[in-house]
């Protein structure tokens, strides 16, 4: 046994004052009086026998007592069996409080409630005066009363406090607390990178086990066309999930679009495995619609719900210009477009900015104007497609043209005689360009006929190249944009492509890749940030009045202020701490919505396959003594035995329990120890 404030031992000394007292007592003269001499010496040998063996136990209970005292302020303490890697100066906690910490566990209450109750037991058990720093809840150092009240005060919440482990040992004046983490350590966020990040530290890791449970959650949404049309059926795919480690049988799922019921069915989901199910929906109107997709198993339901957005498709603007309209049927015919002819000279430039497909096609000369235009196109996110002219007397505007735009330079073909016409070869069917366009089966059929006027230097992506290798259409990134080139005008005497079937599907595929849904039908709580592209009309009003108050996300009644930042059309905001309830949150400026977005928990929370502790251990290994696993055990005794190996047993309340019998049996023998002689005394009198 050893004393940790071994200098309250001089309170020894006090044993002196019992001692005194019980020496005048011995001294004080008692005097007694009987009519009858008979009985005086008997009297007197059994009055003197009681009363001193009475003040001896007294006497003994007296010091005894003090001495249990002074023991108490001296915290005695059995020495630890086995000493930590590092010395600790204090004690850093975190609790798993995500929300895969609902499930239950292997006793009566949650993986949350078991937890809380590990971090309690640890503050009940730790030392007097030892402060505590309970990271879910700051960084401040905390006395064991303030802890408590703390852990009281936690909640669920969406972010994995785990991710705190980076900020916890950034600073390497914090090496020498120790450190546990409560969770249930889920393998899909719990990895040998997280225990790289506490280096040396002293820390112990408390798993908590769950029961075995089947959870079904929503891995991902989307549809069968990227253009959503009104009052048009569409499929709309949903994948299910199974994050349990049994099996969920004949689990009911729901699908809502707004307040109406769309679509119901059944499933069964084996551990790990996920199924695929389409459901036909349609929206009534070009309004954004919210939908959810409910999920009906026990007992996790935190993910039971699931949010998403469908957003009718916007009509692809295309404008051609050139000296008279080619694609007007092709474009015009169609509602999915809004198609317009201008030529060179009367370009509505505040049209163009806004239009998806721009068509330059065999213009003479491309001013500085239009080129600067075209450019602000591919900047943000929109397409061009030059169609080049065989006048020699434009070439150094597309010259100039093709180097704003970061093709780099081109050569033109100079022939003396009539164009020379090459055929085009046969389409890959594994380009992305063609995706969905063939069917699985490709017929051997003629193809145009082309002759080139120009060639580029930089290489591009080749969606169609003539039989002997050169390429006839390439695109380009440029900006955000894509910029497609021809190398043969359309004009009879160069090209019959345009007669042919393959001219239909390719400026279609062009004009649908140059629409761009910014919006994600879903976001995650648990991501930093999402970026919106606004229409161009919110853009110039945000502009004019850049000095009021910015973008909000608002939902019900809560509403926050991100940190955001707008460049051009594009929407940076960075999701604030306190947004950690899943659903739809609506962006607002200045009281008028821009758009809804929905949010849903990470689904690496569903995911409830969690490490045992033998399975922590291995992942620890021999090369990482600073690290420990302790079962919690049945009212946290595995954790209250890991603290006497590590910190040693304290004995300061069992001698608190000594002092407080001592003077128990103290007042009892003051109280009742004379009884006996007096009852002897009035029987020898009588």
């Amino acid at each position: 046994m050893e004393l940790l404030f071994p200098w309250f031992l001089m309170g020894l000394g006090a044993i002196a004052i019992p001692i005194v007292i019980h020496l005048l007592q011995l001294r004080r003269p008692q005097r007694l009086l009987f009519t009858n001499t008979a009985f005086i010496r008997e009297v007197e040998m059994v009055t003197v026998r009681h009363r001193n063996l009475q003040h001896l136990l007294i006497l003994s209970a007296r010091v005894l007592g003090i001495v249990a005292l002074v023991m108490v302020f001296c915290q005695p303490f059995i020495p630890a069996q086995r000493t930590a890697v590092t010395p600790s100066t204090g004690v850093d906690v975190l609790v798993d409080n995500s929300f895969s910490m609902q499930g239950k566990a292997l006793g009566q209450g949650s993986l949350f409630g078991e937890a809380v109750a590990g971090a309690e037991a640890l503050g009940r058990t730790a030392a007097s005066g030892e402060r505590f720093r309970l990271i879910n809840g700051g960084q401040v150092a905390l006395t064991k009363a303030v802890y408590q009240a703390k852990l009281t005060e936690l909640k669920l919440a969406a972010r994995n406090p785990l991710t705190m482990l980076r900020e916890t040992v950034a600073d390497e004046n914090e090496r020498g607390r120790s450190l546990y983490l409560f969770a249930d350590f889920q393998k899909q966020t719990f990895n040998t990178s997280l225990l790289d990040k506490l280096g040396k530290r002293e820390t112990v890791l408390v798993p908590v086990a769950a029961k075995a449970v089947g959870n079904i959650y929503v891995d991902s949404v989307w549809l069968d066309d990227a253009f959503l049309r009104v009052r048009t059926n569409v499929g709309l795919h949903i994948r299910l999930r199974n994050g349990g480690v049994t099996t969920a049988t004949d689990c009911a799922v729901k699908v809502f679009l707004g307040d109406r019921q769309a679509a119901a069915y059944r499933v069964s989901i084996q551990p790990a495995q996920a199924v695929t199910s389409v459901v036909q929906v349609q929206v009534s109107d070009a309004a954004l619609a919210l939908g959810r997709v409910v999920t009906e198993d026990v007992p996790v339901t935190f993910d039971n719900t699931y949010y998403f957005t469908l957003q009718p498709a916007a009509a692809i603007r295309v404008m051609e210009i050139g000296e008279e309209p080619i694609a007007q049927q092709l474009y015009g015919n169609e509602p999915l477009f809004t198609y317009t002819f201008v030529k060179p000279r009367s370009v509505d430039y505040g049209a163009l900015r806004q239009t998806n497909l721009v068509l330059v096609r065999e213009l003479e000369q491309v001013d500085a104007g239009l080129r600067e235009a075209l450019r602000g196109v591919v900047k943000r996110g929109g397409s061009v497609v030059v169609i080049p002219s065989a006048a020699s007397k434009g070439h150094e505007s597309y010259q100039q043209l093709f180097k704003e735009m970061g093709l780099g330079a081109v050569q033109w073909e100079t022939r003396a005689g009539a164009p020379e016409l090459r055929e085009v070869a046969m389409p890959n069917a594994r380009e992305p360009f063609f995706h969905d366009v063939f069917g699985a089966q490709q017929r051997a059929v003629t193809m145009p006929r082309v002759a080139p006027v120009l060639r580029w230097s930089r290489t591009g992506n080749d969606i169609l190249r003539l039989r002997d290798g050169e390429s006839y259409l390439a695109s380009f990134a440029s900006g955000a944009g894509q910029v497609y080139v021809f190398s043969a005008p359309f004009a009879k005497e160069y090209s019959d492509f345009v007669s042919h079937a393959l001219f239909v599907p390719v400026m279609y595929r062009m004009a649908m890749l140059s629409y761009q849904n910014e919006q994600l039908p879903a976001y995650q709580l648990a991501q930093a940030a999402v970026s919106l592209k606004l229409p161009v009309a919110d853009v110039a009003d945000e502009t004019a009045r850049a000095d009021e108050a910015g973008f909000r996300l608002v939902r019900d009644s809560l509403t926050l202020i991100p940190a955001q930042r707008l460049v051009g059309s594009d929407l940076h905001l960075e999701l604030p701490a306190g947004m950690d309830a899943p659903g739809f949150y609506q962006v607002q400026r200045r009281g008028k919505v821009v758009t809804t977005l929905a949010f849903n928990q990470d689904k690496g929370e569903s995911n409830l396959v969690a490490y045992s502790a033998d399975e922590l251990r291995q992942m620890i290994g021999p090369n990482r003594p600073n690290i420990r696993v302790v079962e919690a055990g049945v009212d946290g005794t595995g954790l209250a035995k890991f603290q006497a190996e590590q910190t040693g047993y304290p004995l300061w309340r069992y001698f608190l329990a000594l002092a407080l019998a001592c003077l128990l049996i103290e007042a009892l023998l003051v109280r009742f120890g004379g009884r006996g002689a007096r009852v002897r005394i009035a029987g020898a009198v009588a």
